[in-house]
């Protein structure tokens, strides 16, 4: 299926967000997320279904100032 992730057009095959973060192999990393300008928490991401077209971001926090 197709998305946009972080700004650039990607094929995917996980159909919820959980699935979609362990293909890019970020299933265990500490992320945010959020669909169509939506937050979605850890504990919503299994039941989170992705559609074509949907905007996801993946943010991953940054120590420093």
């Amino acid at each position: 299926m197709k998305i946009t992730l972080n700004g650039e057009p990607r094929d995917v095959t996980g159909r919820n967000l959980a699935d979609l973060l362990e293909e890019l192999g970020q299933g265990e990393a500490r992320v945010a997320t959020a669909v169509n300008e939506q937050f979605v928490p850890a504990g919503r991401r299994a039941t989170t279904v992705l559609s074509p077209g949907d905007r996801v971001e993946i943010v991953a926090p940054r120590q420093g100032g």
